[in-house]
């Protein structure tokens, strides 16, 4: 599933093509948003919210897509030949000089702007860890959200990945950001201190954005998808086992550097 990093690199690449021209043709597969609406519209913003892309017009309406596991989006020149099938596109936004293509997306839905403070998704949102204007008061949100006593008895993975707490982290941050603050995935988020609660909330942070700021894309990964191989900090074999997290994922982990208090492969909650 694209993280927050993949979905703010994908408004960055879109809006200079699409903010600030006049929509001349949009379409949507069958049983999708009426978003012949937005014709005539000018674009004012390309914007990711954790990982959601929303298009929002001069209008008054709004696009939200979320990709989930196998959307993405592209941008051609008109004319260009696509690179997957015309059947798999379900969306297609034309302006002057491009044409947007959003393929597999589960999620497309059109609405008013005026109603983002009250949907359903977008409204419950946690801050979004790579806002341009993230501060100490974002920060603290977050620590907030994260130590919720409704959120005590998740395990931390789970508390991660709930975009209610903290917006914009998937499966491959949630891995790496406990690794590098060796904690046992299957940790409770209710056992763990402030302190590492606002480490944990820092360090995801600069994960991704160190990501997204990178020409490369992704640096090489420190345990995710690495089971087998040899911790690259201290040389015992990564593991890997499904977790639940509220939908069943992988987890990699090094059994070696992630031991939290009470978390000992003696007691702990995780396979051994």
């Amino acid at each position: 599933m694209p993280e927050g990093d993949t979905l703010h690199r994908t408004a960055s690449g879109l809006a200079p093509h699409l903010v600030g021209r006049t929509v001349t043709a949009a379409r949507a597969r069958a049983g999708g948003p009426q978003v012949g609406r937005v014709v005539g519209a000018t674009i004012t913003s390309v914007e990711a919210v954790g990982k959601n892309l929303l298009i929002r017009f001069d209008n008054g309406l709004e696009l939200r897509t979320h990709l989930r596991m196998n959307g993405s989006w592209h941008r051609y020149r008109p004319g260009e030949r696509w690179q997957r099938p015309a059947a798999r596109a379900r969306l297609v936004i034309e302006v002057p000089g491009a044409v947007a293509v959003c393929f597999d997306a589960p999620v497309i839905e059109l609405f008013e702007t005026r109603a983002e403070a009250i949907h359903p998704t977008l409204a419950r949102l946690g801050p979004d860890l790579l806002d341009p204007l993230w501060g100490p008061d974002q920060a603290a949100e977050a620590r907030r959200r994260l130590v919720d006593p409704a959120r005590a008895r998740m395990t931390v993975s789970a508390a991660l990945l709930d975009q209610r707490a903290v917006a914009g982290i998937g499966n491959i941050w949630r891995n790496e950001t406990l690794f590098h603050e060796r904690i046992d995935p299957w940790a409770l988020i209710g056992d763990l201190d402030d302190a590492t609660v606002e480490r944990l909330v820092e360090t995801a942070r600069r994960l991704l954005s160190r990501s997204l700021a990178s020409p490369s894309g992704r640096s090489p990964m420190w345990v995710y998808q690495r089971a087998g191989r040899p911790c690259r900090r201290c040389g015992t074999l990564v593991r890997s086992a499904l977790q639940d997290t509220g939908i069943p994922r992988t987890t990699w982990w090094c059994p070696a550097c992630q031991v939290g208090k009470g978390n000992s492969d003696g007691g702990s909650r995780r396979p051994v």
